[in-house]
Parts: C-alpha cells; sequence; structure tokens
C-alpha cells in the first residue's frame, strides 16, 4: 500500500503531499505518508479546508528530518491567517514518512511561540527607545557629573579658607 501511494521521495515532498492530502480530506493517502505510530492521530481536519501549503527549511538528521511548513488558511473568519510550524519525519524502510506525533506537538506550541515572539518584539521596542534617549540620558549623566565636580571643588576652597585650628600648648608639666 505504502509503496503503491507514496510516489513523494524526499521529505519537503512527502511533507506537502501528506498536508495536500489532509487538506484535500484524503485521509487514506495522508495516513500513507505517516508513520504506523502516528497513523492513528491523522483525522478530518476541518480548519483546513481550502489552504494552502508551502515548504522551506529543510533538515535532515538522518533517520529524522524536520521541513518548514507554512499553512495559509483560507476560510471566511480565517482567510490570510498563516500557520508555521515543522513538520517531523522519520525514515522508515528507506521512505520518509511524516511523524504526525511530534508535528501535532510543534503545532500544539504555536501559541507559546507567539507569546515568545510579542516579547521579542516589545524587547525589540524597549531596546529601540531606549537608543533613542541615550543621547538625553548621556547629557543628564555629563551635567551631573560637572555639577559634582563644582561642588567638590566649592568645598575644597571652603576648606582652604577655613583657619586651621590654634595649636594647642601642651600641658604643663607634660613632657
Amino acid at each position: 500500500m505504502l509503496t503503491g501511494c507514496q510516489t513523494a521521495k524526499t521529505p519537503d515532498e512527502v511533507t506537502a503531499a501528506f498536508w495536500e492530502a489532509l487538506i484535500e480530506d484524503k485521509l487514506e493517502i495522508a495516513k500513507a505518508y505517516a508513520t504506523p505510530a502516528s497513523r492513528d492521530l491523522v483525522k478530518k481536519e476541518p480548519n483546513l479546508e481550502n489552504a494552502s501549503v508551502e515548504t522551506g527549511q529543510i533538515v535532515i538528521n538522518d533517520p529524522a528530518a524536520s521541513v518548514e511548513t507554512i499553512i495559509t488558511l483560507t476560510t471566511n473568519e480565517e482567510a490570510g491567517k498563516t500557520l508555521s510550524f515543522n513538520t517531523v519525519l522519520a525514515k522508515e524502510h528507506d521512505h520518509w514518512l511524516v511523524d504526525y506525533r511530534q508535528t501535532l506537538l510543534n503545532i500544539s506550541s504555536q501559541p507559546l511561540n507567539g507569546i515568545i515572539r510579542s516579547l521579542k518584539s516589545l524587547g525589540d521596542i524597549f531596546n529601540k527607545q531606549l537608543e533613542q534617549q541615550l543621547p538625553l540620558i548621556e547629557k543628564q549623566i555629563e551635567s551631573f557629573g560637572q555639577e559634582l565636580k563644582k561642588q567638590l571643588d566649592e568645598f575644597g576652597r571652603q576648606l582652604e579658607k577655613s583657619s586651621p585650628p590654634d595649636k594647642q600648648s601642651p600641658y604643663p608639666g607634660t613632657i
């Protein structure tokens, strides 16, 4: 069954064929591209109707691989929204198969990745604003340093002006 259905050979071809089968609701074909251990997880995904799939960077660490996968949703309420994640593949009997269990874990971590991206974006904004304020901060520090130097000089002059304490004569009868 597997060799008859599977014309895709490379990890990115297998990834594209798997997701296109899921998008077109061809579950048996999608299952043929999944590892035996994860085939039972392959089911109809209603949110993927009429979506499109693209593949990106491929990382192969034989006998495993991951393929950057970008799915663009086209349903009315989700139109234009993209999902980007890594599809995980395993090599079994010289064929690349989608490890759908691991891929689902990658997809489920997407909200966390969104939070991380938001925090990074906030950090970038803060950094940019800090860079813009840096010249003002430097001027204020320089002004503070000049004022401190002026006050220390004045303090030094006042110390010099003050008369030294009178020498006390020793007590009579002391050496």
